[in-house]
């Protein structure tokens, strides 16, 4: 046997003996042999590298070679999913996919497991790039730090895979692991990780591979995108993904019925305990891909999906002390200081308490023995008051009346919760915060400021508000610390590169109280320029789809302010997009132009979510419910009763699939 013969033998012998010890937890022989094996093979490579695979066994140990990580834009949108806590809830969302799809139909149920969201890609079965979930549009190259993970595979197993295809899941910590690696780092002095999730994405950021294949992550992997599936439904897919080699729970339900979905909650609320790696609820999924087509997309969410999480634990431990935060807007919140407590494999020493209401509502005073939850929220709350311990007790809390940093007087508006600080101009954390919105991701994305670098370029006189980012020179920088000539180059360079960010995001980074970035996607969308928005109406605004009055009233009162237009002018004179792009409006047309249409029914063609996009890039607005101002109905099949019912009544046309088309191509009425 030739030495790249034994090499390829190696390659395909490890391949198999790594699934079966991390797949499938059944090893055929020693970690001592497993090691010589691959000790063997990288002697061979390294004496032939005319034979070098990124797939080889070998590259799982990763490279000490620190690199940056690159953003790749996702093929597919990493999207959310929204959250139910309760079985009503879900009993809810199965009467809506009954309702919409007027068929029968299966739902497949997960465990939701708690890591870090991943999107594997697949080419002729091998592993070419790992990406993180980042802001759902785009992530973080990560494929080096990936390969290290045993669990998953670099060359996939026996046959009829796709030529591409996407699978995606989550990076996980195992419990083990994750307590191991924090004993590690306590006999170490070094600070220790909250929980097993924030563990598994922090190492998965790390710049060394090296160090990343020590920390020992796996992989559970749950869904599948491709042109080519090998199957119709979603379980099925994962059945055939499990056969090439990708661990896949073997805890995933295909159900028929609402009370085998609940027989499956019931179930794991309890065993979830009992397993090796963190979850936090059970994701119940449409399980036919055409049906998932039809009922499509909210704007950050899958319809066709949904996340139950499991019923928050809760501890007791005592209050010490209320102190409050000024957030962005102004909005002053309260924040309960605590007994360190163990939380949901987190400590706790701090607490939400909202607004003033609650506080009131609990009658709270300094040394209460309150009670905390974390539920469906990253910080957690109090929800309780044990008065029975009651004895010495402190003051009791009353909400403050000043701001907490600038003095200013708190206001609080008719009908709202929250108190607020109306010092925008004057207040230095709604001034740092606006700042570090407007560079977050989300937003400019201007990475190489932080919000630690907003705190040293605001603390020493440099940036008062998001207008100064563009004044910035190199001399600038000369007195500050920890800043060097290539930081300083990396930041204005970022900066200047902002100026590319298109104009709905522009919109999303200036920060309009009530406006994220679907908001504004809308209203760029709908009056293409700043200008237009500037002068729009409150009825002008509430013309666009989904622009209630509460938005409408706080975009046309932050644009009434002066400061807010000087602002909008000094970024346009930096060189800020305050248009919609050329490219956007190319195939808009106003063949729908004044028409409302309610689209309703399973399609052939297109999916409901890409019927609403050709319905508003034509000029239309789609609109949920039937009434009197509806022009017409896109009828696909199984159309909802009520809604043919009230369509007849009102003797409301009627259109279909196939008609609607040919309408936008021009060739129907």
């Amino acid at each position: 046997m030739t030495p790249q013969e034994r090499i390829l033998q190696l390659r395909k012998q490890l391949h198999e003996h790594n699934h079966n010890y991390y797949v499938l937890s059944a090893p055929t022989i020693s970690d001592f042999k497993f090691d010589a094996l691959l000790r063997e093979l990288q002697e061979l490579e390294d004496a032939h590298p005319e034979m070098f695979d990124p797939s080889s066994p070998t590259q799982r140990v990763g490279s000490d070679i620190a690199k940056g990580f690159k953003q790749v834009a996702h093929k597919y949108p990493m999207l959310s999913l929204g959250n139910t806590y309760s079985k009503s809830e879900v009993a809810d969302f199965y009467e809506r996919v009954k309702r919409a799809l007027n068929e029968e139909f299966e739902i497949c149920c997960e465990l939701k497991f708690d890591g870090s969201s991943i999107s594997l890609t697949y080419r002729d079965g091998k592993l070419v790039q790992a990406v993180t979930r980042g802001d759902g549009e785009k992530g973080d190259d990560v494929t080096a730090n990936v390969k290290t993970i045993r669990s998953v595979p670099l060359v996939l197993k026996g046959s009829g895979w796709p030529a591409e295809f996407e699978i995606r899941g989550e990076i996980l910590m195992p419990w083990k692991v994750f307590e191991e690696l924090n004993a590690e780092r306590e006999r170490a002095g070094e600070p220790l990780f909250a929980n097993p999730r924030n563990a598994a994405s922090g190492t998965l950021k790390l710049m060394d591979p090296a160090e990343v294949a020590k920390r020992k992550l796996d992989a559970y992997l749950y869904f599948m995108l491709g042109e080519e599936l090998p199957a119709t439904g979603h379980y099925e897919n994962l059945e055939a993904a499990r056969e090439w080699g990708f661990k896949i729970s073997d805890t995933t339900r295909k159900c028929r019925t609402l009370d085998e979905v609940f027989a499956f909650i019931d179930h794991f609320d309890t065993a979830r305990k009992e397993l090796p790696v963190a979850t936090d609820g059970i994701v119940l999924k449409v399980n036919s891909l055409r049906q998932q087509k039809n009922l499509g997309y909210t704007a950050k969410s899958p319809r066709w999906a949904i996340a139950y999480k499991f019923q928050a634990e809760r501890a007791l431990t005592r209050l010490n002390e209320v102190t409050y935060q000024v957030g962005r807007t102004g909005v002053v919140t309260p924040v309960a200081n605590l007994d360190a407590v163990l939380l949901s494999g987190t400590i706790v020493k701090r607490a939400s308490l909202h607004n003033a209401d609650i506080i009131e509502k609990f009658d709270l005073h300094i040394g209460d023995m309150v009670y905390v939850e974390k539920g469906g929220e990253i910080i957690p709350k109090i929800t309780g008051v044990d008065t029975d311990a009651r004895l010495l007790l402190g003051n009791k809390v009353k909400f403050i009346t000043k701001c907490p940093v600038c003095g200013t007087p708190l206001v609080r508006n008719e009908g709202e919760a929250a108190h607020y600080c109306p010092n925008e101009r004057g207040c230095a954390p709604q001034m740092r915060a606006r700042i570090e919105h407007f560079v977050s991701r989300e937003a400019m994305n201007i990475e190489t400021i932080g919000p630690e670098t907003v705190e040293m370029l605001f603390n020493y006189g440099l940036i008062k508000d998001i207008t100064d980012l563009y004044r910035l020179q190199e001399e600038d920088f000369l007195l500050l610390p920890r800043l060097g000539a290539k930081s300083v180059d990396n930041l204005l360079a970022a900066v200047k590169q902002s100026c590319n960010v298109p104009f709905e995001r522009v919109l999303f980074a200036l920060g309009i109280r009530h406006v994220g970035a679907t908001v504004a996607k809308r209203l760029v969308r709908a009056f293409g320029n700043i200008d237009a928005i500037m002068n729009a109406s409150v009825s002008d605004l509430m013309a666009v789809d989904d622009i209630g009055e509460r938005i409408a009233a706080s975009v046309n009162g932050f644009f009434a302010t002066p400061h807010n237009r000087e602002i909008v002018e000094k970024l346009r004179a930096a060189g800020l997009k305050f248009e919609i792009e050329e490219e956007v409006l190319q195939g808009r047309t106003d063949i729908l132009a004044g028409k409302s249409i309610v689209i309703s029914g399973v399609f052939t063609h297109h999916s409901r979510d890409e019927y609403k996009d050709m319905i508003e890039r034509n000029g239309g607005k789609s609109v949920g419910s039937v009434s009197k101002a509806t022009s017409f109905i896109l009828a696909g099949d199984n159309m909802g009763p009520s809604k043919l019912e009230k369509a007849n009544k009102l003797n409301i046309r009627l259109v279909t699939e196939d008609e609607f088309l040919q309408m936008l191509a021009g060739t129907g009425e």
